[in-house]
């Protein structure tokens, strides 16, 4: 008998829709399995253990509620399973796996974060149709890493790994992995790996990495800002009193603005110089490292700025909310920032 550990944590997974406004319920848990044993009624030789540490929506999410949701998963003993599966919203689906995949690098079985784009209760919802990819993961292979199985509209079911799965598009809920490239299609009931190189499922959390130094403890730097890039930016908008540490969001092509021709107000290298002054470190990504780079980013990187390469903005910003919340000692953040921990690194 395949036994899993199923969390509940709110989400539009575990919510239901009344009277216009979607909203987390207690009956929602009971509709995915009824469900599932509706439509597969084979599965109802798994064995579900359920466990509810938060009702929220998603975009409620802090990483006070991923220390919960982390020291609940721990307390249920996982490795007393053959995997776990986590209901979660879509709003913070990425920032939470991308945590999940460095906080849970040792969790002996898979864990799998699943999502609907609707309500159980509509029929457009992708939530079973995931979560039925989750189990058949589960079954078919016994390889450990954080994953999240979603089907975008109108296509195939794919597996994500946590730590490369990015946001949502705007105004729709498609969801890729970073440069595009999904781990593996759920095709007919079983799995294909779509792109070769990515063919490395049964090693150990699930691409390799640097996890066998174990799980980082899910303890969050209270003190980092977060800043995304737009035309106008002004960044005498941020006091820097509250703030150790900044993660700088760039464009796509690794790059944010430089010149002062519009005012030193608007330039990350004017602003560069204030963090430094305070003493607080700039880190910069999502940005692929290269022989060519523009002319900005080379300002920026000679100015002292710290490029997070080959990561995206989701795992670049949980590594150092978890380096500067977990390591005091400057070389042991470097060596957990840089190294690519649970594949999260393109290479």
């Amino acid at each position: 008998m395949t036994n899993i550990l199923l969390v509940f944590t709110g989400g539009t997974i575990g919510s239901l829709a009344s009277a216009g406004t979607i909203s987390p319920s207690d009956t929602a848990r009971h509709l995915l399995l009824e469900q599932l044993y509706a439509q597969r009624p084979g599965y109802r030789a798994v064995n579900f253990s359920i466990i509810e540490p938060l009702q929220l929506l998603s975009e409620n999410m802090s990483p006070t509620a991923w220390t919960v949701l982390v020291a609940a998963v721990l307390e249920a003993q996982p490795e007393r399973y053959d995997g776990v599966i986590i209901c979660h919203g879509t709003d913070t689906l990425a920032y939470t796996a991308a945590m999940l995949g460095f906080c849970l690098a040792s969790c002996k079985p898979p864990v799998l974060l699943v999502a609907s784009d609707y309500p159980l209760t509509d029929p457009n919802a992708n939530g079973l149709g995931n979560f039925i990819c989750a189990l058949e993961f589960i079954i078919q292979i016994p390889s450990r890493g954080v994953f999240v199985p979603y089907r975008n509209w109108q296509g195939m079911c794919e597996v994500h790994l946590g730590g490369r799965l990015t946001a949502s598009l705007q105004l729709g809920s498609d969801f890729y992995s970073v440069q595009g490239k999904s781990l593996l299609k759920f095709i007919n009931k079983q799995f294909v790996a779509p792109y070769p190189g990515l063919k490395e499922i049964a090693i150990p959390h699930g691409m390799g990495g640097e996890a066998d130094s174990g799980s980082v403890a899910a303890r969050f730097c209270p003190r980092l800002l977060m800043i995304r890039p737009y035309p106008g930016l002004n960044y005498l908008h941020y006091d820097l009193g509250q703030v150790d540490v900044v993660l700088h969001d760039l464009y796509h092509s690794g790059t944010a603005c430089v010149t002062g021709q519009w005012g030193e107000e608007m330039s990350l290298l004017a602003f560069l110089r204030r963090c430094q002054a305070a003493g607080i470190k700039v880190y910069l990504a999502p940005a692929l490292y290269g022989t060519d780079a523009y002319e900005s980013t080379r300002a920026l990187v000679a100015e002292g700025a710290e490029m997070i390469w080959n990561t995206s903005i989701e795992a670049a910003y949980v590594k150092l909310l978890l380096a500067y919340g977990n390591f005091s000692d400057d070389g042991q953040r470097a060596h957990f920032i840089h190294s690519n921990w649970v594949g999260e690194r393109v290479e």
